[in-house]
């Protein structure tokens, strides 16, 4: 290599004088050549295929023709492996190149080139970067000549595909490329249905309760999508404040995975701020890049567009409605094209929740996802690492092929620091039956009316709210925390001064424990309130609203301790127990 432009370039393990300081400098090189984080996250999935082989450097790169190239570097980061500046790369002899996309002149490598996709299959509609916009249909993206030939000599010597559906496309459109095409299943999917045996312990991860159905709202990236601005319209704006307000938060968690040209196209911290409200409303934004596949297995529907997540999702066999649902920019001939075309359709004026209940009762799996998605279910490591081997001419590792489990991502509890609309209903009786439904939506009124029936309303309020105003006409104030916490002092302290600060406030509540929150009452009285072993599987502040509602409701605090509590929200039933912290204290003024 000569002097002139290597400025960053690495010496080790490859580059100038590599072979005097590379402690194993006779290995085959694998270059994985990454386009933007979206196509690396494919890239990731296969990488554990060369673990263990002391006769592999892996190497990176990245080509810089995607316009989203944020996230990039800190990917690199933390993969820890060598990244070769793209002219260094590109002069560089390597033994086999990675890519799982089309972007920068993959023809000038030397190692044996194999193209895997980046979602499920080749079925979109884009314009080469030469070319730009075209008045015709822009071609099929990785299975037309634009994509594929190089003076009419395929680029790659492998495409992998993961079903014969795609090589019949292929075929009519490219015969050229026909005989690269590799059968090869699909790494992604493969992960997912490996874990599905896990699929409570991502609930659990989630912080879904036991009752509540978990709903993934997603959004692959451009203006036609659910995200975008354009397309059937704006839907976004008009679906996030009904979606928080109108799914009750005992009885539904609502979490978002965005295509990770959005997050990092526009920001996370943009972001996280046009999700704000909603994201206080309980809203979960999902690690584009490790998160999602387990919110997938998760979620007991998703409302999302054309994009492989949804498309994922439906294969997994879960209920999905489409919130934007463009035909033009698909190949009309792939399963995905169909899938658009038959799956519902979310109606976005009318109530979600109404529409995700009759989604539930009226339910099938559909069959082209599942079918189409991968042809070799669970054997695409096993194929894979096959053709990589074979491909730079290296015997296969006797140990078997095996892709990484997907993991336990932490603990992601639903989070609510909004002013909350309560409504309850008390059963006749000495029960001290009371059902809760509580909404992020301190003016919302539902259509179908209040609990079961008749009932009454009230304001529940956390203390950390951004909306203060709200705090001096709550009946209810409460906050999560440990009871040790020295900055608030002990449970009843903080609530005999919430009590003082607004002498509206009936109640006040402060959740200590997954199952348990110490109350106090307006005339003194200091209760601690703990749901029945193994049945601690609700948020206590909905506890601290029963209550409030049998105090309201005429009942007194010692009918209350004999009775407990027997609190109901949705299908679900908690059994409370309500016992003084330290007998009766003097009324707070």
């Amino acid at each position: 290599m000569g002097d002139a432009g290597t400025d960053g370039w690495i010496r080790v393990p490859v580059g100038d004088g590599a072979e005097r300081w590379a402690t194993r400098g006779r290995s085959r090189r694998v270059l994985v050549v990454v386009h933007n984080v979206t196509s690396a996250s494919r890239l990731l999935d296969v990488l554990p295929l060369f673990h263990d082989d002391l006769r592999v450097q892996l190497l990176l790169t990245c080509t810089g023709s995607s316009p989203f190239q944020a996230g990039v570097r800190e990917l690199f980061t933390a993969s820890g492996l060598p990244v070769l500046p793209w002219e260094q790369a590109r002069e560089t002899p390597v033994d086999l190149v990675l890519t799982a996309s089309f972007g920068g002149q993959l023809d000038r490598f030397t190692g044996r080139l194999a193209v895997l996709s980046h979602g499920i299959g080749y079925t979109k509609r884009l314009a080469t970067p030469d070319t730009g916009r075209l008045s015709s249909p822009p071609p099929v993206f990785g299975a037309s000549p634009e994509w594929l030939l190089k003076d009419g000599v395929p680029i790659a010597d492998a495409l992998v595909l993961s079903h014969p559906e795609q090589l019949d496309r292929l075929r009519a459109a490219c015969p050229e490329a026909a005989g690269t095409a590799v059968l090869a299943g699909d790494p992604c999917f493969d992960r997912m249905l490996a874990a599905r045996p896990y699929r409570e312990r991502f609930r659990r991860a989630l912080g879904v309760r036991r009752g509540q159905r978990l709903v993934v709202l997603n959004s692959t990236w451009n203006p036609d999508s659910l995200f975008g601005d354009s397309g059937d319209g704006d839907t976004l704006p008009l679906l996030l404040p009904r979606l928080t307000a109108e799914l009750p938060a005992d009885e539904y968690r609502l979490v978002a995975v965005l295509h990770p040209n959005i997050w990092h196209g526009h920001g996370p911290g943009q972001i996280r701020a046009w999700l704000d409200r909603a994201r206080r409303g309980g809203l979960t934004l999902i690690d584009p890049l490790e998160g999602w596949r387990q919110a997938l297995i998760a979620a007991d529907a998703v409302i999302g567009d054309h994009g492989s997540v949804t498309y994922y999702a439906a294969a997994l066999g879960t209920p999905v409605l489409l919130g934007a649902a463009p035909l033009s920019g698909l190949d009309e001939k792939a399963p995905l094209a169909d899938f658009v075309r038959t799956a519902p359709r979310l109606v976005p004026h009318a109530s979600p929740r109404a529409q995700l209940e009759t989604l539930f009762a009226e339910h099938r799996p559909m069959a082209g996802p599942a079918e189409y998605t991968t042809s070799v279910p669970g054997e695409s490591a096993r194929l894979l690492r096959r053709l990589f081997y074979a491909l730079m001419k290296t015997p296969e590792p006797p140990s078997p092929a095996l892709l990484e489990p997907l993991p336990l991502p932490l603990y992601e509890p639903q989070v609510l620091s909004v002013p909350l609309r309560v409504f309850t209903r008390v059963r006749d009786g000495d029960t001290g039956e009371v059902a809760v439904r509580r909404h992020a939506e301190p003016s919302y009124e539902p259509s179908y009316g209040p609990v079961d029936g008749a009932g009454d309303a009230h304001s529940a309020v956390p203390e950390d709210t951004r909306d203060i105003s709200r705090l001096d006409i709550a009946d209810v104030v409460f906050r999560h925390g440990p009871a040790d916490d020295p900055r608030l002092g002990p449970p009843a302290r903080w609530a005999a001064e919430v009590l003082r600060r607004h002498p509206h406030c009936a109640l006040a509540a402060y959740v200590t424990g997954p199952g348990t929150c110490v109350v106090r009452t307006r005339r003194g009285e200091c209760l601690v309130l703990t749901a029945a072993a193994g049945a601690a599987d609700a948020d206590p502040a909905v506890y601290a609203s029963a209550l409030h509602a049998l105090l309201a409701g005429g009942r007194t605090v010692t009918q209350v301790i004999g009775h407990g509590l027997i609190v109901r929200t949705g299908s679900q039933t908690h059994h409370v127990s309500v016992r003084l912290s330290a007998g009766p204290d003097q009324p707070v003024d």
